[in-house]
């Protein structure tokens, strides 16, 4: 899923400060599942601004609407008809979804209120880390299902560097190497013979060193 966190209050004052009507729209996926722009959310950051805005003697309209997701036309059409309504819309969804959003709805600013920070896992309640940087070239058969480029500091194809020891990454000692997970992942497999197989230097085209991706499905558009 999308890993985000929640921008800090200050920060979000200054933006929306001038505004005098303003829609807090949260979404219904990553950012729910996160705790970062859920319904929950929306319903603590409009309580939030409107003490702020009580407290400067400000009389600032303030709503709430939480979409299925920000991501898809269909669902970004349910505010269509009172979009008008409000100066600004302040986006708890995820980059992709303010964005989207923001070009569906051209004339009207759509601000962030969250930070979007990667594709990751729950590990446990509150801990959420990264797994995946949408490279566009999966190689996680040959790695046990372990990313390189995700997990390792230095984004290494084929083994670990140097500075490794005792199974922990030089640049954080709490951070576990992850060519080492990667080996003990294939020994438990056995198939280690796996790590001696060099990978091929990576096409990063189709990573965002490519520019802006596109996926196109022939054979389920309409």
């Amino acid at each position: 899923m999308i890993v985000a966190d929640k921008k800090p209050i200050e920060e979000i004052i200054e933006e929306v400060k001038d505004f005098t009507s303003i829609l807090i729209a949260g979404c219904n996926e990553c950012v729910t599942v996160c705790e970062a722009g859920g319904k929950k959310e929306v319903g603590i950051l409009a309580s939030a601004l409107r003490m702020y805005f009580m407290n400067q003697g400000k009389d600032v309209k303030i709503d709430e609407i939480t979409l299925e997701r920000q991501c898809d036309h269909e669902y970004l059409e349910e505010i269509r008809n009172s979009i008008d309504q409000y100066d600004a819309v302040l986006s708890l969804a995820c980059g992709v979804g303010v964005q989207f959003m923001a070009e569906k709805y051209f004339d009207k600013p759509i601000l962030p209120g969250v930070n979007t920070c990667f594709l990751g896992v729950t590990e446990e309640r509150g801990v959420w880390t990264e797994r995946c940087q949408a490279c566009g070239q999966c190689i996680l058969a040959s790695t046990g299902g372990i990313c390189p480029i995700s997990r390792c500091a230095k984004r290494l194809l084929n083994g670990p560097c140097g500075g490794s020891s005792n199974g922990k990454c030089e640049i954080n000692p709490d951070l576990d190497c992850a060519w080492q997970l990667i080996v003990d992942r294939l020994k438990e497999l056995d198939r280690l013979d796996d790590y001696e197989k060099l990978t091929p230097i990576k096409d990063w085209s189709t990573d965002r060193a490519g520019g802006p991706r596109k996926v196109v499905r022939e054979d389920v558009k309409l």
